[in-house]
C-alpha cells in the first residue's frame, strides 16, 4: 500500500525548496484503491488527508500549513470546506484562496494544494 495516491501525470506529489513544502493539487483519491471517494464532504476530507500524509512524511502536521488553494466544481459546496477545515485546523488558520472551476481531473469535486513552513 502506498501512502499517497498514484500521480495521474508526470509530476511529484510535493517538493521542498528551502524551508517551504509545496504540494501538487491533491485530488480526493484513496491511496489504497487509487479511486475517487464519493460525495463532496468525503472528497474534501480525503484531499486534506492526502495533504496530512505528506506533512507527516516530512515530520510535520497540518498546523504547519501556511497557505491553501482550494478548487471546487461548485461554490455551493464551499460551506462544507469551511466545516471540514474547522475540524482539521485551529487558529491561526492557513491563508486560503478558493476558485470554482469548470472541471477537475477525474471529474473530482475538489482539489487542494498547500504550502507549508518546515521551520
Amino acid at each position: 500500500m502506498s501512502k499517497l495516491p498514484k500521480a495521474i501525470g508526470p509530476y511529484s506529489p510535493y517538493r521542498i525548496s528551502g524551508n517551504q513544502l509545496y504540494t501538487s493539487g491533491q485530488l480526493p483519491v484513496d491511496p489504497e484503491t487509487n479511486e475517487l471517494v464519493e460525495g463532496f464532504e468525503a472528497q474534501a476530507k480525503q484531499s486534506f488527508r492526502n495533504i496530512q500524509t505528506i506533512m507527516e512524511m516530512e515530520g510535520k502536521s497540518l498546523a504547519d500549513v501556511t497557505k491553501l488553494t482550494v478548487l471546487v466544481s461548485d461554490l455551493a459546496n464551499f460551506s462544507t470546506v469551511n466545516t471540514v477545515m474547522e475540524e482539521l485546523f485551529s487558529e491561526p488558520y492557513p491563508a486560503r484562496t478558493a476558485y470554482q472551476v469548470a472541471r477537475l481531473p477525474k471529474d473530482a469535486l475538489i482539489e487542494i494544494e498547500a504550502i507549508a513552513d518546515l521551520n
